[in-house]
């Protein structure tokens, strides 16, 4: 296959930046993108007249959720449920012509290239996404028992890798899909009741704080997600935060009328 790549180049946050165009020659339909991309890589450091292009990856097995890039403007490429490493080049034609892009978001500025600082999901997890429990000694696996219907959907939240592919795809480069999947993923066991309206608060609080924009329902979010995470979520989120909401003041108002 012969393809014309336009590609995104940027040396640091705060250059301007702008698109690259190189052509590569003898590309093999079996490869995966980012064996692409090494390919090119290759010839641009053979070449010497270029830097290599800077793209993030760690597992290449659609685990991670490290690979993402915008390709020809969908997150993660054409192929739906599926990240960038595991996209295959059989998925194009010879003599297309590719764009690649970061994620495009202010709460992920570029680091360099296609590289981008994704800190602020790991910040938003911080604040909330986690439960408080004694580890000291090993414990049975079925020591609290769990629906197997809660078990299911705590299971399809956890999914969620947190590539920000979600964030690329909203207008609005909202980020309530990933929050809520991860506030889901543990406000449905019961090892996660105990903190379960502080997390959603904290964990809301600190994705507004971060600057993702809002939810207005576009659906895209789910569209681009590789892993499928469903809608509902948001939902599910948006429910506990109101009873979280609604319970804080009605207890700080109790307190109030104590003293």
């Amino acid at each position: 296959m012969n393809l014309t790549l336009h590609i995104w180049r940027q040396k640091k946050a705060t250059d301007k930046g702008g698109f690259a165009t190189y052509k590569l020659a003898g590309v093999s339909p079996d490869s995966s993108f980012l064996e692409m991309l090494d390919q090119l890589n290759e010839e641009i450091l053979a070449g010497g007249k270029d830097e290599p292009v800077a793209f993030d990856h760690d597992c290449r097995e659609g685990i991670c959720g490290a690979c993402g890039m915008v390709v020809n403007g969908v997150p993660h490429g054409p192929q739906e449920l599926t990240t960038t490493c595991q996209l295959h080049m059989r998925k194009f034609k010879d003599g297309d012509e590719l764009w690649l892009e970061p994620w495009r978001a202010a709460a992920f500025p570029v680091v360099r290239d296609l590289v981008v600082d994704r800190g602020a999901f790991d910040r938003i997890i911080q604040a909330g996404g986690y439960i408080s429990v004694n580890t000291a000694a090993p414990r049975d696996a079925n020591e609290i028992p769990v629906p197997k219907t809660d078990a299911d959907l705590s299971m399809d939240a956890a999914q969620c890798i947190g590539c920000g592919a979600c964030v690329a795809a909203c207008p609005n480069a909202s980020a309530m899909l990933f929050t809520a999947a991860k506030v889901t993923h543990l406000g449905v066991l019961p090892q996660g009741q105990a903190e379960r309206g502080p997390r959603v608060l904290a964990m809301v609080a600190q994705m507004e704080a971060e600057g993702f924009g809002g939810c207005t329902n576009h659906g895209e979010c789910e569209s681009a997600c590789p892993k499928g995470i469903k809608l509902e979520f948001i939902a599910r989120l948006n429910r506990d935060y109101l009873k979280a909401a609604i319970g804080g003041r009605e207890a700080a108002q109790q307190r109030t009328v104590r003293r």
